[in-house]
């Protein structure tokens, strides 16, 4: 009898997401999706006039799944569920992206002191016969942030490869007061309603 494919495809850059991933024993194959070059990126991650932030993160999920489990089939790869997610960091409805400078970060900081914010971490996963979605929200609420306090975390590599400037998992974590929903979501994968996912799309998880 042939053995049952346990593995994966995993369409994102992120370490942290591949750590997660890790961290529960779910074995994967990276998938990258081009990011620029000559012919643009394979799915865009600018938002539509009048997006809201949920509709946002959900689309460039859906769309980076999709688009790489057409790939696994174009390519003739061996047929496995693609995951895909997307996070963003919202507040007063406004969507904070991944700060380009020392100037971007600390006004982002400036904004998130003292006050509430939303994390949506959107999954998707996609195969030649299944396509699922789910979108986790999460509260996190930051302490009042001195100047001295943001302008050294902004002299660091730290914000400028994170969704709203920060990561839970790193420095940030002192200014974080309290979170309310998944962790792991914060962090960009919520483990939870992966598993589920991924076991409805087929993969044999305990």
């Amino acid at each position: 009898m042939k053995p049952v494919d346990k593995k994966i495809y995993l369409a994102s850059k992120s370490p942290r997401r591949r750590e997660l991933l890790r961290q529960v024993g779910i074995d994967f194959e990276l998938l990258l999706l081009r990011s620029d070059g000559p012919r643009g990126p394979d799915v865009t991650e600018e938002v539509h006039p009048g997006e809201a932030p949920l509709d946002y993160v959900a689309r460039v999920a859906l769309e980076k799944a999709k688009f790489a489990a057409d790939l696994v089939t174009r390519r003739r790869m061996a047929p496995r569920p693609v995951l895909s997610a997307d996070t963003t960091v919202t507040i007063d409805g406004a969507i904070l992206g991944k700060p380009a400078n020392p100037a971007e970060a600390t006004a982002m900081l400036q904004q998130l002191s003292g006050r509430t914010h939303q994390v949506l971490t959107s999954i998707a996963v996609a195969s030649a016969d299944f396509a699922g979605q789910v979108t986790q929200v999460s509260e996190v609420r930051f302490g009042v942030l001195s100047p001295a306090a943001i302008a050294a975390y902004c002299a660091s590599s730290e914000p400028y490869d994170k969704a709203g400037g920060y990561g839970i998992q790193g420095p940030a974590a002192q200014f974080i007061e309290h979170i309310s929903g998944s962790h792991s979501g914060i962090m960009g994968l919520p483990i939870f309603e992966t598993v589920q996912l991924l076991r409805q799309a087929g993969l044999p998880l305990p």
